[in-house]
């Protein structure tokens, strides 16, 4: 999108060794937890890309991608059961699907069995006027409803970088939003954690999905804040934390938190008090991970100029974190993912950029700032079309998606699986 370097490209990783992930006590100091990494179980032809991959009822993995149909922009759709992945489903087609390495589809599977996916399409010819758009399945994604808009502004400006979690009976899900930005705020939304607005800068907003379609009153968190960097949405307990790149008056950009749950939200509040100031935006959200009672994240920064990727922890639901922990090997091009372990550490996936071969990596850490020895998940390469890899953990494995660049590349999928 905006102003980032391109790396060397590297080649596509074959086979993967087993290798030790976990190497610290974590809550649990007589148990040692390492990570198995196999082979790729699935993958799709170039040029397939934008890969994200959920988790839905009984622990099924869930994962969508864009790749082109006859020369039309396609989101597609696989699921994974106990007999291994499903064959590829066509959610949606059309030539005005907005496609970015960075601002890509996802999935959630609500608690009645409903599906819901969200792309980006295209409302006017100029370079970021799209709008989020949603559909629905109640057969495994075998059929869908029609297409309906995500947010209630219409106005021709930047809708994207959503965030979908199961919630209630439905979900609830974040995105940026530009609207004041065409000179208007739009009306009627519900205000939480700021006032009018400032007119040209962009929000984030949450709402609620239920199965049937209807979408909850919106919900504006934060009238300012960094451009084009991903949302992020957890469940902790029962609340939701939203997760984004914040922007200070300044120009400072760290990572802002807000905690609530439906019309009620916190004001925005710090993750971490980095101190980056950058005049544009990054391209590099953070993410969390959460359950019943603790809540994880991971985030990039570039603070005094040096690229840094960083976890964090909190007990009390994201009301406050523990020491930032960094989690890189010293060249990060960030684009991070957190999934948390049952001994209360996590595991964190992000872009490396050493040796001239820019690397999918991941390891274990621990809150007490312990780290795994990094364990390579795949080589790629600098440039954008490599995206944001993801990953999911089902029962006693993680799932690791992400995109190869190039002629041999496109979306894979790997597994690595969680043993004593």
């Amino acid at each position: 999108m905006r102003n980032r370097k391109r790396a060397r490209i590297g080649r596509p990783a074959g086979f993967l060794a087993v290798a030790a992930l976990l190497g610290g006590c974590g809550g649990e100091a007589e148990r040692q937890v390492s990570l198995e990494a196999g082979e790729v179980e699935f993958d799709r032809p170039p040029p397939s890309g934008e890969p994200y991959v959920s988790v839905g009822a009984g622990g099924r993995a869930i994962l969508t991608w864009i790749e082109p149909e006859e020369g039309v922009p396609a989101l597609r759709l696989a699921i994974r059961g106990e007999d291994g992945w499903s064959e590829p489903r066509t959610v949606w087609a059309s030539k005005e699907m907005f496609v970015n390495w960075a601002d890509f589809p996802s999935s959630v599977e609500m608690s009645d069995g409903t599906l819901a996916v969200h792309w980006l399409e295209k409302v006017a010819d100029a370079p970021y006027a799209y709008h989020v758009m949603l559909a629905l399945s109640s057969d495994d994604g075998m059929t869908w409803t029609e297409p309906f808009r995500a947010h209630d502004d219409d106005s021709p400006t930047e809708h994207g970088f959503v965030s979908m979690v199961p919630w209630g009976d439905g979900a609830g899900l974040t995105w940026l939003d530009a609207r004041a930005m065409a000179g208007h705020a739009g009306g009627g939304e519900h205000v939480a954690g700021g006032g009018g607005g400032e007119r040209g800068a962009m929000s984030v907003r949450f709402r609620t999905l239920a199965p049937d379609g209807h979408l909850g009153p919106e919900v504006l968190l934060d009238d300012r804040t960094c451009e084009c960097c991903q949302t992020a949405l957890a469940r902790v307990g029962e609340g939701l934390v939203a997760a984004y790149r914040d922007r200070g008056e300044s120009e400072v950009r760290d990572i802002a938190v807000v905690r609530g749950a439906g019309e009620r939200w916190t004001e925005p509040a710090p993750l971490s008090t980095d101190g980056w100031v950058i005049p544009g935006c990054p391209v590099n959200g953070p993410q969390l991970s959460g359950d019943e009672e603790v809540l994880t994240s991971a985030w990039y920064t570039g603070v005094d100029g040096t690229p840094q990727v960083y976890a964090a922890f909190s007990n009390d639901g994201g009301a406050t974190f523990g020491p930032r922990i960094r989690v890189d090997e010293g060249l990060p091009l960030g684009r991070v993912d957190i999934e948390r372990l049952d001994d209360g550490s996590a595991v964190v996936v992000w872009l490396e950029a050493s040796n001239n071969t820019p690397r999918v990596l991941a390891r274990r850490v621990d809150p007490d700032g312990s780290l795994g020895t990094p364990l390579l998940i795949s080589e790629t390469a600098g440039e954008r079309s490599s995206g944001f890899p993801r990953m999911v953990r089902t029962g006693d494995e993680f799932l690791f998606a992400w995109t190869i660049p190039g002629e041999g590349g496109g979306v894979r999928v790997r597994s690595v699986r969680l043993s004593d």
